[in-house]
């Protein structure tokens, strides 16, 4: 890897053997399956924290019921196990917490493993030191791609600047893997893609609408973090929260600001719970979305410490992390548009105006109204205004593949007991409902039963550039199929494997399609990933 400054005026040049743009859970993975075979990496990331969804946008992972023993890849598991370890480590645990074979440090109801985003970013950091340290990778941070350049079907390099301004880098590389979080270098590079809900005619989705709805998105969310302590933390009334406190769609049974919303399995209007710091035992806590979504009471639905699990005092309270129905932003997409920075701040203040709320009007159970002490902890997010640093969108623009994963793969409304179609190019696995959150259209959610599912490699391979690979949730999934693909492991694993691939493709001197499209190159590369921990098919369970 080499870097040079030609002058003043033009940007610093740097060269790998695989570029990946974007420092989420697929672009860590990519790098590290690219590291792992021997080969040079330029990582770059926007925002200040490596790790995507589990660290910047501050979303304790959602995963299946069966990720403790299979489902996913090693090096997932691998990330798993040093979260885990991490609090035995470092964390003040209760001898019963320390000896939970497998530790919830949360006791959140949404996954097994509910954590601070900061345990995985030390995690995350560990695990690229060696290749950090070995100087086969260069982290670019904060970085956000603005440019490239392209030699007929090949991208030839990325120009990236620096997220505060001044600085510019220029990338150049045979491989330019693509993990950003809502897939900007497909515009960038010509490579084509399609956003929103594609059409009933084009996929033949049940699912679908009659006519395609390109700016008909999934809502976007402002996490948060709280406690809930002594004293009063109010925040200052925030300028829209006039608006969001009289906003009330049309199929949602009350405001948005409130306990009642949909159901999204049934799309029944349901009223949950709120109680901060409830007298429950952590120990208890067995997170299985198969049996209960756990969504009952908010402050346990993503709780990410539970002060029961730490030696007493360590915390004066719990942690719960706010990924609620409430903070879902329907006004309008943030790609593709010209008002795109304008959503993303007013989804900022959406969040903000339901903290207020919670502080301030949120009916009690008492017959009172608000928690004054509830405390926003911006220290836990790691940004100045206490928010999560990154906005968690949930739908990425999304490449036109060799192969498009549609609902009818794997609904089960559509398979039965037959399970989710097997690919002979599968690459890895996953699972979870197509979870739609409510649109920019104004639908309702959609919630599906899913069956276990694999990825396959034609999802991942442009029709046309050559070299340019999906490393997120910007693989050829529909609008619904985004659904399940999008989720932690599942974006992991789809790094994973373009990582993995670019690399290959590096060592034989042949491209990635010609990998799918040769069996004797695609069991190669099948035997590999399987070589790296990398699960291809699934043992006979059944969806939910």
């Amino acid at each position: 890897m080499t870097g040079t400054r030609r002058s003043p005026e033009a940007p610093r040049e740097l060269s790998a053997e695989v570029l990946v743009v974007g420092g989420g859970l697929g672009g860590v993975a990519a790098a590290l399956a690219a590291l792992r075979a021997g080969r040079t990496v330029v990582l770059t990331e926007e925002y200040d924290w490596l790790g995507g969804q589990l660290t910047s946008q501050a979303v304790p992972p959602d995963e299946h019921s069966w990720v403790e023993r299979f489902g996913v890849t090693a090096s997932y598991r691998a990330l798993r196990d040093g979260i885990r370890a991490y609090y035995r480590q470092h964390y003040p645990l209760t001898g019963a917490a320390r000896a939970w074979r497998e530790l919830n440090p949360g006791a959140g109801w949404v996954s097994p493993l509910c954590h601070e985003p900061r345990v995985a970013l030390a995690v995350i950091e560990s695990m690229l030191a060696p290749y950090r340290g070995g100087g086969r990778l260069t982290v670019l941070q904060p970085y956000r791609p603005v440019a490239a350049d392209s030699d007929g079907d090949r991208v030839t390099g990325v120009r990236l600047a620096h997220r505060d301004g001044g600085d510019e880098v220029w990338v150049s590389a045979p491989y330019v893997l693509d993990a950003t979080e809502t897939g900007e270098l497909l515009p960038l590079t010509g490579t084509e893609y399609v956003t929103g809900f594609e059409s009933q005619a084009d996929t033949g989705e049940p699912s679908a609408p009659a006519a395609a709805q390109p700016l008909n998105m999934q809502a976007v969310s402002v996490c948060f973090a709280i406690d809930h302590v002594p004293g009063d933390h109010t925040i200052d009334r925030p300028a829209g929260y006039g608006f969001w406190r009289s906003y009330e769609p049309d199929f949602w049974g009350g405001p948005l600001l409130g306990w009642r919303s949909p159901n999204p399995r049934t799309l029944e209007t349901v009223e949950r719970s709120f109680t901060p710091n409830p007298d429950d035992d952590p120990l208890a806590v067995r997170a299985d979305q198969r049996r209960n979504p756990g969504d009952g009471n908010l402050w346990t639905f993503r709780r990410i410490a539970a002060r029961g699990l730490f030696v007493p005092g360590a915390y004066g309270s719990d942690i719960t992390l706010v990924n609620w129905p409430m903070i879902d932003y329907m006004e309008g997409p943030v790609i593709d548009v010209p008002d795109a920075a304008t959503h993303l701040e007013r989804a900022r203040e959406l969040s903000r105006s339901v903290l207020y709320w919670l502080q301030t009007e949120a009916p009690r159970p008492d017959g009172g109204t608000g928690w004054p002490g509830l405390r926003l902890r911006g220290d836990v997010t790691g940004s100045p205004d206490g928010l999560a640093q990154a906005p968690y969108i949930r739908e990425s623009r999304r490449v036109l593949g060799e192969y498009t994963v549609v609902e009818q793969d794997l609904s089960m409304a559509v398979r039965g007991d037959k399970g989710a179609v097997r690919y002979a190019d599968s690459v890895g696995v996953g699972m979870y409902r197509i979870d739609l959150h409510p649109s920019t259209g104004g639908d309702n959610y959609l919630d599906v039963p899913s069956s276990p599912f694999e990825i396959p490699l034609g999802a991942l391979l442009p029709r046309r550039v050559a070299n340019l690979l999906p490393a997120g949730k910007n693989l050829a999934s529909t609008h619904i199929t985004n659904g399940c693909y999008r989720l932690h492991p599942v974006e992991w694993n789809i790094g994973e494997a373009a990582g993995a691939l670019a690399a290959f493709c590096l060592d034989r001197s042949v491209s990635p399609h010609a990998v799918r499209n040769h069996p004797g190159l695609l069991a190669d590369f099948q035997a590999r990933l399987e070589e790296q921990g990398v699960e291809l098919h699934w043992p006979d369970v059944s969806g939910y």
